[in-house]
């Protein structure tokens, strides 16, 4: 059973969804200008220790790389940067 200290050095759901989010967003912007992103949707929700990223994105095809594989990077990236928030 967990004592008070260890609930106490988790994070919050709040501070993981927002750590979920701006990783996520990060990856987008890393691949494309945010003028050329035509729709950016960014969904996480974190629930029973269970973290749920969705990233919906709108990107011309020749303006970079494909928007699918950023968009699923950037799902990667958020649980990734969860991960790490974790293991703090």
């Amino acid at each position: 059973m967990p004592d008070d200290a260890d609930a106490a050095a988790e994070p919050s759901d709040d501070e993981v969804v927002r750590t979920a989010a701006e990783a996520a967003e990060g990856i987008v912007f890393k691949h494309y200008d945010q003028s050329t992103v035509t729709d950016l949707d960014i969904t996480v929700t974190f629930e029973a220790d269970v973290l749920d990223v969705d990233v919906y994105l709108n990107a011309p095809e020749d303006a970079g790389p494909d928007p699918d594989a950023v968009a699923q990077e950037a799902v990667e990236t958020a649980g990734e940067a969860v991960d790490e928030l974790f293991e703090a």
